[in-house]
């Protein structure tokens, strides 16, 4: 009973944080709890019976997690999970305040957690995971990391703390080293992409990759194919066919990080079959292809958080798309941070919008792109783009980083947090 208090606190703080914002304010109760009680957080999260799988590294966390929480649960496991944009310290200690008893106690059997590499190497002294999954390393939030030998170094002070399996991307050169580091007694599973595959992606996928680039099938899953929406995967020497939640081979990888993560924390309870199905089902991660009806209109959201995500998300936009908004808001504090992508692809935008409204106007027009408008309020800008008629081909598009996209979902009275879906 000694986090009581700090509990009831944070409750209280978490009540008036959403009459004063609905639908935000997610951190403020997280960081009341924990400037009154530090031990809170490690205390809870360390106390599952079926123990912690933490989901880390630069891009694909949020996907990732959903996809594992689905793959357990169908399983049979009851999971605790964060919300998907709640990663940090303060969000992860809200998201224990929606569930937890006022013992500090959370019924589950399991908790499955993205966390944000910055404040998970902060914390992870104190937490003691079963498994900690690592997606992959990229230049990533220049102004907080500055560069992947940074990031790489966070995301191995993680996997230390691991105490049964640590699960990585066996194609990223990072990820490839940290694995070789790993203490005696904690098994790798990696996984990995054909070759084939590779090919058909000449842009990379984001990271750095091992040279030459190989993953014997024997030593963990493979991505084998991605086709739209469609994947298959070989897991022990069977090809499986899953669907995607949006399209792009970024977030074929996604599944199979889940799935080979999904067989490290059940090990023998592991059925592929019950796995793949129930990661089929999913539907897009807040934001990540979100496909939403608004005003009338279907838009599709695709949020950009660096020049690895813009790439792909560019590269694998349906051709057809024909009524494109792009915004960048505040978090992309160096306009010049994205200059590595090639928006070229993207061919016609309608709107430029957000902060950072001229800065990617003129990137777009550089990459040989028709901008027709650069509009910096980015309310006047939505009005304006979901008044157009209906497009001849494809949906309405938004494509935003992570600051436009809650001022967007605000602006369209959308929800600004995701709930873990239980």
């Amino acid at each position: 009973m000694r986090y009581a208090p700090a509990i009831l606190l944070g409750r209280v703080a978490r009540t008036l944080a959403r009459w004063r914002k609905p639908g935000g304010g997610s951190a403020v109760p997280g960081l009341v709890v924990n400037t009154i009680a530090p031990g809170f957080l490690p205390r809870t999260l360390n106390g599952f019976p079926g123990g912690l799988v933490i989901v880390t590294g630069s891009a694909g966390k949020s996907t990732t997690t959903k996809m594992l929480v689905a793959a357990l649960r169908a399983h049979g496991l009851s999971v605790f999970t964060n919300q998907s944009t709640a990663n940090i310290s303060q969000g992860l200690t809200s998201a224990l305040l929606e569930r937890v008893s006022l013992t500090g106690r959370i019924e589950g059997d399991i908790a499955v957690l993205e966390m944000d590499e910055g404040h998970g190497a902060l914390i992870s002294a104190s937490l003691d995971p079963r498994v900690v999954v690592l997606t992959n390393v990229m230049v990533d939030q220049i102004d907080r990391f500055h560069d992947s030998d940074m990031v790489a170094a966070m995301l191995a002070k993680i996997a230390q703390r691991a105490t049964g399996s640590v699960v990585l991307n066996a194609d990223d050169l990072y990820l490839a080293r940290l694995g070789d580091g790993i203490a005696p007694g904690v098994s790798v599973a990696r996984y990995g992409v054909a070759d084939e595959v590779l090919a058909a992606n000449p842009r990379g996928l984001g990271y750095t990759l091992t040279s030459p680039t190989r993953l014997d099938a024997a030593d963990g899953m493979v991505l084998t194919g991605v086709s739209g929406l469609d994947a298959t995967v070989l897991v022990d020497g069977r090809v499986h066919e899953l669907r995607l939640p949006a399209r792009g081979t970024h977030y074929a990888v996604d599944a199979l990080t889940a799935l080979a993560a999904a067989r490290a924390a059940l090990l023998d309870r592991f059925d592929a079959d019950v796995a793949v199905a129930a990661i089929s089902t999913i539907p897009p991660v807040f934001g990540r292809g979100e496909v939403v009806s608004v005003r009338g209109t279907t838009v599709e959201f695709v949020l950009v958080q660096n020049p690895a995500s813009l790439q792909l998300n560019v590269d694998s936009l349906d051709p057809d798309t024909e009524q494109i908004l792009v915004a960048v808001g505040s978090d992309v504090r160096d306009p010049s941070y994205l200059w590595p992508a090639d928006t070229s692809g993207l061919g016609h935008v309608l709107i430029a919008s957000g902060s950072k409204s001229y800065d990617i106007g003129l990137q777009l027009a550089y990459d040989g792109v028709l901008v027709d408008r650069i509009e910096p309020d980015l309310g006047r800008a939505l009005d304006d783009f979901l008044a157009l008629p209906e497009p001849a081909r494809g949906v309405k598009t938004i494509i935003f980083s992570a600051d436009s996209m809650r001022r967007t979902r605000a602006h369209l009275g959308l929800e600004t947090n995701e709930a873990d879906p239980s």
